[in-house]
């Protein structure tokens, strides 16, 4: 690093628009040694399928805008930005917000989003290569203020960032944000059986019963990865993917290119979970891999057999964690029915520059409160969670 050097900020139009290897420099600098990166969504190939599928741009309502940093002309650090003319696709919600300042007048939209389109995952936003991690996040968040002010924009949203850059964020000036959702931790688990010896008796027999009725379903199930993912895997995902996203977001959000995308360049980045009955998928689980974690993605199915979610999405990605010596499942945004299955609250945190003094105020009191709130529900759920609190009794009692 050279104190000296002199950091220029740039907005390109798409990651496309910057070399790979200069945006993976500072995106994953630990895949260099052939591993997986540390968070497979901010990787060049990740952004780029989306921008290339067409999933975002257009009139997806997420228009690229990646800022990137260079020092004496040196990519030293980059960002996935975008102009948001919604809030969908971010799952930590601001909808409220957007809401009341249109109401006192305001123009919320466009506002500009670091983060990762339609990914519920914590990783890093600022990205910084390797020496260059404080002036790299300082004239990022500093050159998107710029841009935000320049153009009249009411707000700037980093969503799921680390812990480190929301506590480093807060200490310039940016709101922080306190969220949860849920996370299987790996405790040294040697396989399925010893994970489910630290549960409640309770608990344990609850899994094993649901385990047993989802694979009676009728038929097999496949964990594929790699080459052994074909392109008719993912016809079958995207008829799938396309049921789930019309239930629950009105339209998906991905195009069809994009699992082509997900095929030709980041098959080794995915864990594709079927259920096939008489030779056709009827179900199935996306996953994309990380150096130590594994991320579910999203679910789908054609055929309802009880407990298969629960298997294909949870039960499945445990075994296969543990199986590749993985530390954790992140199974995704919400849902309060995974405590019972073993995966505990976890913090998730954001960032956030308000651009009007009063409206930033309103926000800050409405996150002091929110952030209390949050921290007493991962207490309360923690306590509720299945394991056992204390030495292993027999299988039939109650812990």
């Amino acid at each position: 690093m050279d104190g000296g050097a002199t950091i220029t900020i740039e907005v390109l139009s798409a990651v496309s628009d910057l070399a790979e290897a200069e945006w993976d420099a500072c995106a994953c600098p630990e895949a260099a040694d052939g591993g997986p990166p540390a968070d497979p969504f901010t990787t060049h190939r990740f952004l780029t399928a989306l921008e290339n599928s067409g999933s975002v741009g257009g009139r997806s309502g997420w228009q690229p805008m990646p800022l990137v940093a260079r020092a004496d002309g040196q990519v030293i650090a980059v960002a996935p930005m975008y102009a948001k003319t919604h809030s969908q696709g971010e799952y930590i919600f601001d909808h409220a917000w957007a809401d009341a300042w249109t109401r006192a007048g305001g123009r919320y939209y466009p506002k500009l989003q670091i983060a990762v389109p339609f990914t519920p995952v914590t990783g890093r936003r600022l990205l910084t290569r390797p020496g260059w991690e404080a002036e790299g996040r300082n004239a990022l968040i500093a050159g998107a203020a710029r841009m935000a002010a320049a153009k009249r924009l009411s707000s700037i949203h980093i969503t799921f960032c680390t812990g480190a850059e929301a506590e480093a964020g807060a200490d310039i000036g940016l709101l922080p944000r306190l969220t949860q959702q849920y996370h299987w931790e790996n405790r040294g688990y040697g396989s399925f059986d010893d994970f489910l010896a630290a549960l409640s008796s309770r608990k344990r027999k609850t899994i094993r019963r649901e385990r047993a009725q989802a694979q009676g379903f009728g038929g097999t199930i496949r964990t594929l990865t790699g080459d052994e993912i074909r392109p008719e895997h993912w016809d079958a995902f995207w008829t799938f993917y396309q049921d789930t996203g019309a239930r629950k977001w009105g339209r998906p959000y991905l195009t069809r290119g994009f699992f082509e995308e997900l095929h030709d360049r980041l098959r080794r980045d995915v864990v594709l979970v079927l259920a096939e009955r008489d030779g056709r998928p009827v179900a199935g689980a996306l996953n994309l891999i990380g150096r130590d974690a594994l991320y579910g993605r999203y679910w789908g199915c054609i055929e309802e057999h009880p407990c298969l979610h629960f298997e294909l999405c949870y039960y499945q990605a445990i075994d296969w964690a543990i199986a590749h010596g993985l530390g954790r499942v992140e199974a995704g945004a919400q849902g309060e029915h995974k405590l019972a299955r073993g995966y505990l609250p976890a913090p998730t945190h954001s960032l956030h520059w308000i651009a009007d003094p009063g409206f930033r105020d309103a926000v800050q009191r409405y996150l002091q409160t929110e952030r209390a709130a949050v921290g007493e529900d991962i207490e309360v759920l923690t306590a509720w969670g299945p394991f056992r609190r204390g030495p292993p009794n027999h299988e039939g009692d109650e812990q």
